[in-house]
């Protein structure tokens, strides 16, 4: 599991890599139409076989489910095709790398980046939209499950193929319920739920010491964006950056601001750990039981349910909603896959592309799904036999797809679209420990927060204009 906590450099690169990235596009990038896009007849004319590589950041039994993929693509077309799968570090050290690839005018041919650099990497103008290549085969991404392609998609155009796609959920010790009196199939749908659930959860010693909170998340920021989507508050303006380059952030709105207090409160109470930032602690402390309820992405769930494996039974349940007024769903997180334009031939982005392709597809998807927790990106593999029989197996990975369908896109739900957004992350983190820390009142703490991210803002706006 990739660690959520945004590195300094990677908000950085965001900044003073958008000038130099926008002035490198252009050239013999296709236009995401059919016109330029290469079509399946460069690679059926082609000899010999074309080697492309796959820069990612998966690790641990993600990565594993990756060479599977590649290994079952090799068996289908391997005398075509090579794909080389690269394991480049963290999502914030990949995107470093690329742009540092992008100087050096040696880009792989196609790369995962994580949700929240789909702005930067279609202002950079380095990649052919996927839209482009289903236009030229005479498909549609009708199969693409539509809150995922919605995240993905500007104007109406997929840029990118979604690929490792997670959704929050609310992780629960089934057993820890139980010896509370509590019923883990009526889980806390609400914070002011969570609050008395939480209370409930809390175990101490005979000398008042915590044995069991009954509540632990790491600060997250990503987390603070899922509880905006659900109160379906956009989490920056221009429509979410969709209408235009957004040129503000608004966690400080009484959503965020509501939210922050929330966990405060719990903290001070004594119902919540506090680990930080580092969501490895978080995890750890959910794994060892020292945790009841804890928020995390559904990609960590096959972890969690092999680490638990004859201790605890890992339960799950729906993210949980700001109020019971709220009408919104969660945002997609995860990643994608984008495929190089610039210094790629027409055989390279094909190749890249019949990967792509593969890999979205229902029986890979389905493998996916079990092999991961992260959700099918392709609505068919639902009813593959594989995701059938696991399900009956483990139910707990039929929460995140039932959350998933159980609303319709939005704009809140589809994600904030910021050159900047690694950074805004950071800032809404800064913004929360702050007030779970008590050194800022809330309110404060998060408008500081917000503030400070205006300068940032302007400066990739102005970059890329």
């Amino acid at each position: 599991m990739l660690t959520h906590s945004m590195g300094r450099f990677a908000a950085a690169l965001l900044v003073a890599g958008a000038a130099a990235l926008s002035a490198c596009g252009g050239g013999d990038t296709p236009d995401g139409g059919s016109t330029g896009v290469p079509g399946r007849d460069v690679l059926d004319q082609a000899t010999g076989k074309v080697t492309i590589e796959f820069w990612h950041s998966m690790r641990g039994a993600n990565v594993e489910a990756v060479n599977a993929l590649v290994a079952d693509f090799a068996k289908q077309h391997g005398d075509k095709i090579e794909v080389k799968p690269v394991f480049q570090g963290s999502y914030d050290e990949t995107v470093a790398k690329y742009k540092t690839a992008v100087q050096q005018k040696n880009t792989p041919a196609l790369v995962q980046i994580y949700d929240i650099g789909t702005r930067f990497m279609i202002d950079s103008k380095q990649t052919v939209p996927v839209a482009g290549f289903l236009d030229k085969d005479g498909t549609a991404a009708t199969d693409i499950e539509p809150n995922i392609a919605s995240y993905y998609s500007v104007d109406g155009k997929l840029h990118s193929m979604p690929f490792n796609s997670s959704t929050p959920l609310l992780y629960m010790n089934k057993e820890a319920f139980e010896r509370a009196g509590l019923d883990p199939a009526k889980p806390p749908a609400t914070l002011d739920e969570l609050t008395d659930y939480a209370r409930k959860l809390t175990v101490r010693d005979a000398g008042g010491k915590v044995t069991q909170y009954g509540f632990g998340a790491a600060i997250y920021g990503w987390l603070l964006e899922q509880l905006l989507a659900t109160d379906d508050k956009e989490y920056c303006d221009q429509g979410n950056g969709r209408s235009g380059l957004a040129g503000k952030v608004q966690f400080d709105s009484p959503t965020g601001v509501r939210v922050a207090q929330w966990w405060a409160d719990l903290v001070r109470a004594g119902y919540a750990t506090n680990t930080g930032r580092k969501t490895d602690d978080a995890q750890a402390a959910f794994k060892s039981g020292n945790v009841a309820m804890h928020l995390e992405s559904t990609s960590v769930l096959r972890g969690y349910v092999d680490a638990a494996k004859g201790r605890f039974t890992v339960a799950t349940a729906p993210y949980p909603k700001v109020s019971a007024a709220s009408t919104g769903g969660p945002v997609i997180g995860g990643a994608s896959l984008w495929i190089s334009g610039p210094g790629h031939s027409a055989l390279e982005q094909r190749a890249a592309w019949e990967f792509v392709k593969f890999v979205s597809q229902p029986a890979q998807q389905a493998q996916w799904h079990v092999g991961t927790g992260y959700v099918p990106v392709n609505v068919k593999a639902h009813d593959e036999a594989v995701t059938r029989d696991w399900r009956v197996r483990y139910p707990q990975f039929g929460t995140a797809v039932d959350q998933l369908h159980a609303r319709k896109p939005s704009v809140a739900s589809a994600g904030c679209l910021l050159g900047v957004m690694p950074q805004a992350r950071k800032a809404s983190e800064d913004g929360l420990e702050q007030a779970i820390l008590g050194t800022k009142p809330a309110e404060q703490a998060m408008h500081d927060a917000a503030a400070g991210l205006k300068k940032d803002i302007d400066n990739y706006n102005a970059a890329v204009r």
